[in-house]
């Protein structure tokens, strides 16, 4: 689990990055990341794959239903039907980076 010091980044966090690194104009670039984003939206919602070469792949993936699960907040036995969720895996690029990241011991 990763260590709860470390802050979380962000959309504005990312677009205020890419501007100091680009100056290209914030507008632009919330647009274009909200964009993006979108497209990331239509496409799984079409059941296709998103593949970002060198970060990951995002793919629609069925999660059977469940005639029998509990609501964690209520307690409450519920039916749950079949659904899609976004399923992430990490490119290779992104599997070195994470390896380089120091493991503090206990």
């Amino acid at each position: 689990m990763a260590d709860k010091s470390v802050k979380k980044v962000t959309k504005n966090d990312i677009v205020d990055r890419v501007h100091e690194s680009t100056k290209i104009e914030k507008k632009i670039l919330q647009d274009a990341f909200e964009g993006i984003i979108e497209e990331f939206k239509k496409a799984l919602k079409e059941g296709a794959t998103v593949e970002l070469r060198g970060f990951g792949t995002l793919e629609p993936r069925l999660r059977n239903g469940r005639d029998k699960a509990r609501n964690p907040k209520t307690g409450e036995i519920i039916t749950v039907e079949p659904h899609y969720v976004a399923a992430f895996r990490a490119g290779q690029d992104l599997k070195k980076a994470l390896l380089e990241i120091p493991v503090e011991k206990k």
